[in-house]
């Protein structure tokens, strides 16, 4: 973002309160947007890696309930038919596929949530700013 720069002046020329009262409004609002924009630029890597994290973690809990539904239905056949392993096993087989990649959502998601981050410069910048105009 370009700032303004002041005129020159020749020595004997003071500026007047209101064209140092425009410099000051002029600068504060410069000041101002540059703080929106590192702010947008610190929160959007964080806002994706957030919501690529909280979609995960909802396929992981998807998966997570087809595979109790997989493993009651195994076992339901288990009691069933107690001398027909083929069916059973295949049935689990299916349950601990599905557990596995719930397990492998899980996981992922759990990184991608941790990689959220507060925007650290655009803090630190705004209290410096702050203790900036309370000793001005």
């Amino acid at each position: 973002m370009a700032t303004r720069m002041p005129e020159p002046q020749s020595v004997d020329e003071e500026p007047t309160i209101g064209k140092l009262v425009a410099d000051a409004t002029s600068d504060l609002s410069a000041l101002i947007r540059s703080e929106i924009e590192l702010a947008k630029s610190e929160l959007r890597f964080s806002v994706k890696a957030g919501g690529i994290g909280a979609v995960l973690f909802a396929v992981a809990a998807f998966l997570g309930l087809i595979a109790l539904v997989m493993v009651s239905i195994a076992l339901a056949f288990l009691l069933a038919k107690l001398p027909f392993i083929g069916l059973f096993l295949g049935f689990l087989i299916v349950f601990l596929l599905y557990a596995i990649a719930a397990a492998i959502c899980a996981l992922i998601g759990k990184r991608k949530i941790a990689q959220v981050r507060a925007p650290e410069q655009t803090i630190a910048a705004v209290k410096s700013n702050a203790e900036v105009l309370k000793r001005g």
